[in-house]
């Protein structure tokens, strides 16, 4: 099974989570500049919220791949909202993506709010989820 971490990251919360997926998975986590090369099954997708909204990279990612994603499973980080699944789901409808109904999201840190985020707790519960999401899919 082909499977993919590309991730969105300015202050690198979310890089971290990448990386953790990643390295259970047996991949390498990439920004989402780098496209994907084929069809690939499942991709886990890491974005943050920026001004109450995903940046336009991942939008793009999502528009210019939309065509090579097999199912697509978000994971996010956020020092107040409470993720970027809602905001992800609209752009898989009008990308024409499958969306795994599951997410995973953690605090990211930011300023003074929720310093050490994402930490060694939230990045194992990262790894859970990307493992669980694998076998469920092999099942």
């Amino acid at each position: 099974m082909k499977i993919a971490v590309r991730y969105y990251s300015r202050g690198g919360n979310t890089k971290k989570v990448a990386e953790a997926i990643a390295q259970a998975l047996g991949v390498k986590a990439e920004t989402v500049e780098r496209p994907l090369e084929e069809k690939t099954e499942m991709v886990f997708l890491g974005s943050a919220v920026y001004a109450a909204g995903v940046d336009e990279e991942v939008k793009r990612f999502l528009r210019r791949n939309a065509d090579k994603i097999g199912t697509l499973y978000s994971f996010s980080t956020a020092a107040l909202l409470p993720s970027t699944y809602p905001q992800i789901r609209k752009l898989a409808e009008e990308c024409g993506i499958r969306l795994s109904e599951r997410e995973f999201h953690c605090r990211g840190s930011f300023a003074l709010l929720h310093r050490g985020r994402p930490n060694e707790g939230d990045l194992t519960r990262a790894a859970a989820f990307a493992k669980l999401a694998v076998k469920k899919a092999g099942q």
